[in-house]
């Protein structure tokens, strides 16, 4: 599979990954062959990116740390509870945990993989999307600290129900004087509001704006007065809103990477910035890539310990018909560098 800007997208190419609703329901399924209105439709609901079959590259995977039944799960979990909570009506934190032990079980059972942040996004699921990643890898990240079982299920929940102050928030909320409005206030007092989470569910999404050198919100507290599983969701937070443009343009993996390393000390902790970029891929498997070289290629494989160094398959030769496909790992070329990512 290659991993394609939509706009480079042509009728007649097969999708490579299935494309979801914001309830969890498949809207387009992988396999499926695209029309001139599926791919006009793709774009009308807010998707950029998409996984295209190809020949060449049929035999890349994607390496997702989730099943697509733990996707489905969470994805239509969090759209009953954010419909309950804007609606006013009780919702059941029972099922929002066992969504997670879904999420946890994965996660465990994939623990050599790297995260790559590829699901298809949609105006409609996005939200849903975004709670999913930043659980995920919150999730991974506190696995590779050395967090327990229980300790990894309260960050868990916390990072899955982060943004939940922003059901219902009024508007301009988020940049009023009075903190009490902010949606992290807000999500605490709902969480805390479950009985059957732990308090620490509730400050994890209390405490995930604020930064490390007392700039953030809604409290202004420094380093030591933010608990761990905050940070953590801090920096994947931001992660996933810097590479699917919340903030303003999307980036991409490793340009969203060079912008978190810039808030080192600031707005995240250094030792958590460490820990996350040993989890995160970098250019994802599927990305087309410009190499030092000047040969361009297809990422094929990851190193776990070594995200920006993976393998990228190339096509060598003076014409199409003496064209040698070769392997470049750059985990033993040292000299070998990527220059760009082609989108």
């Amino acid at each position: 599979m290659k991993y394609v800007n939509v706009e480079s997208v042509e009728a007649g190419e097969c999708l490579g990954k299935t494309v979801y609703s914001g309830n969890g329901t498949v809207l387009l399924s992988a396999g499926v062959q695209l029309t001139v209105f599926m791919i006009n439709t793709l774009k009308r609901i807010g998707v950029t990116m998409l996984y295209i079959q190809d020949e060449a590259y049929k035999d890349v995977e994607t390496e997702d740390i989730l099943d697509e039944a733990t996707k489905r799960a969470i994805i239509n979990e969090m759209s009953v509870t954010l419909e309950a909570v804007r609606s006013g009506k009780d919702w059941s934190p029972k099922k929002v945990t066992l969504s997670i032990d879904k999420l946890l079980n994965d996660v465990l059972n994939g623990r050599e993989l790297l995260v790559q942040l590829t699901d298809i996004r949609t105006k409609d699921n996005a939200q849903y999307v975004h709670a999913m990643n930043v659980c995920l890898l919150s999730s991974v990240m506190g696995l590779n600290l050395g967090l327990n079982y229980n300790q990894l299920k309260d960050l868990a929940v916390g990072a899955l129900l982060h943004d939940i102050g922003k059901v219902g928030e009024p508007p301009g909320s988020a940049s009023a004087a009075n903190a009490s409005l902010h949606h992290t206030w807000r999500g605490f007092e709902v969480i805390k509001s479950k009985r059957e989470f732990s308090l620490l569910v509730a400050h994890t999404a209390l405490q995930h704006h604020e930064h490390v050198d007392g700039t953030g919100l809604p409290r202004g507290i420094m380093g030591k007065d933010i608990h761990l599983f905050a940070k953590i969701v801090a920096a994947a937070n931001i992660y996933d809103n810097l590479i699917n443009g919340s903030s303003g343009q999307s980036l991409l993996p490793h340009e969203a990477c060079e912008e978190m390393m810039a808030m080192s000390g600031t707005k995240l902790d250094r030792d958590i910035l460490i820990e996350f970029n040993r989890s995160v891929s970098v250019y994802p498997n599927g990305t087309a890539v410009r190499l030092s070289t000047r040969e361009t290629g297809v990422i094929v494989r990851q190193h776990r310990g070594l995200p920006g160094r993976p393998v990228i398959r190339v096509a060598r030769g003076s014409t199409r018909y003496d064209l040698d496909v070769v392997e470049v790992d750059l985990a033993r070329e040292t000299t070998v560098f990527i220059e760009a990512v082609m989108t």
